[in-house]
């Protein structure tokens, strides 16, 4: 006989791993870990992971953390704190603490393995080991009720992405028709395609679930291994495939019948240019993400802020956002701004014109400023005058970083605002 889903969710812990630097974002991550980069307005990458477990009726969390993990943890402990212990309900953080041994996490399988005492005390039947890097929303209760039902030791999610998507890029399994996984390749150059499905393959999300005794031993095993470099992808799961029972479960399957012929939403946001597009699509009339479903809502902490302002209307000065997603605190005074995303606290001067923009949270944009295409780093103040995206050589000479597709990011150091060093 199947249990519901709410129980067997209520025996699941997750980790979500988060100490990763995202280094293709550049500047970004320069001085925060990839989850804790603002999303959307008013999120933080590591919120849908975060809002997935809660919505999922997945109350027992761990959030793994290293890289420069400040304002991240800042961020889970305002925002994410108020469970209730008496009712077996956490969201923790667990820092790279050098619990086993003098070192630091070394890989995704070490950074659980560092943490199997933490895990031992809550006596999980399952553990549920998430990325906290990927913008997606997903019921994780069916996730895990079918690794229950296959008597899998371990369940892989994976979503179906193009080839020239994941070349390189993701890890790719080779499934058979019941969803067996007969191979998983770490990154490779020509990845399997789907069978029936030329073209297409399916990627791992980075998202595991294990039976907690199977996860003790295998974890045991790979960190005895001397040759190994500690890591899901390139080294347990190659292995683990050959022998045990190790399935896929797709990203979309949790939905009804009816609509698992759309294609889910899941955005990597690990480079400028995909971080840029998945914000800009947020702006879209109909965006495949919806921030507004009340179903299933994305939490974060956000400061109690005063109400969006637009002001001044004489003239060409006009203050004013058409197309644009604009959140609390921002105030708009004779500027114009259109398809973009204003996050919290933005200040936009009079006669500047922000165009297909990203302005992250606390900018300042001085007067007379031109800006297009262009992601503004918080904590940026543009001085009276200045143009970003309009020609990308002189940008690259002013110290911008441009990408190949043209898209411009700016960051407080561009103008020796020396948030983080000082002289």
């Amino acid at each position: 006989m199947e249990r519901p889903v709410s129980k067997i969710t209520k025996e699941t812990l997750a980790l979500i791993l988060a100490g990763g630097q995202g280094s293709r974002l550049y500047e970004l991550t320069e001085w925060r870990a990839k989850p804790a980069v603002p999303f959307g307005g008013k999120f933080r990458i590591i919120d849908f992971a975060l809002s997935n477990c809660i919505n999922s009726g997945i109350r027992r969390v761990g959030v793994a953390t290293q890289y420069k993990a400040h304002s991240l943890v800042r961020h889970i402990t305002r925002g994410w704190s108020g469970f209730k212990a008496e009712f077996d309900e956490f969201v923790e953080i667990l820092p790279a603490s050098k619990r086993v041994d003098e070192g630091w996490y070394k890989g995704t399988a070490d950074a659980v393995y560092q943490n199997l005492d933490i895990i031992r005390t809550h006596s999980p039947e399952y553990v549920l080991v998430l990325g906290g890097d990927h913008i997606y929303k997903m019921d994780y209760g069916p996730l895990v009720a079918s690794h229950e039902r296959r008597e899998a030791d371990m369940t892989l999610c994976c979503v179906e992405v193009s080839v020239q998507e994941a070349a390189g890029s993701f890890g790719v399994v080779k499934v058979d028709t019941e969803g067996r996984i007969l191979e998983f390749q770490e990154k490779p150059a020509k990845p399997a395609e789907i069978p029936g499905k030329p073209g297409r393959v399916l990627a791992s999300m980075g998202n595991y679930v294990f039976n907690t005794d199977f996860l003790y031993d295998e974890l045991i095993t790979d960190a005895d291994n001397e040759d190994s470099t500690h890591d899901f992808g390139h080294d347990i799961l190659p292995r683990i495939v050959q022998d045990k029972k190790v399935y896929a479960f797709r990203l979309g399957d949790e939905m009804p019948e009816e609509e698992r012929h759309k294609q889910p939403y899941w955005r990597d946001v690990g480079t400028i240019d995909a971080f840029w597009e998945a914000n800009m699509e947020l702006v879209d009339f109909d965006p495949e993400l919806d921030l507004y479903d009340t179903t299933w809502p994305i939490y974060t902490y956000q400061m109690q802020l005063p109400s969006a302002k637009f002001v001044h209307d004489t003239g060409d000065r006009r203050g004013m956002a058409v197309n644009c997603i604009v959140s609390g605190g921002c105030i708009v005074s004779g500027g114009q701004v259109s398809h973009s995303l204003l996050f919290s606290n933005v200040k936009v001067n009079s006669y500047s014109d922000i165009q297909d923009s990203v302005i992250m949270p606390d900018v300042v944009v001085g007067r007379h400023c031109k800006i297009r295409r262009a992601i503004i780093d918080t904590g940026t103040e543009l001085p009276e005058g200045t143009e970003v995206g309009l020609d990308a050589e002189e940008d690259r000479a002013k110290g911008f970083r441009v990408t190949e597709s043209g898209i411009t990011l700016v960051t407080p150091a561009n103008f020796e605002q020396m948030l983080h060093r000082r002289r």
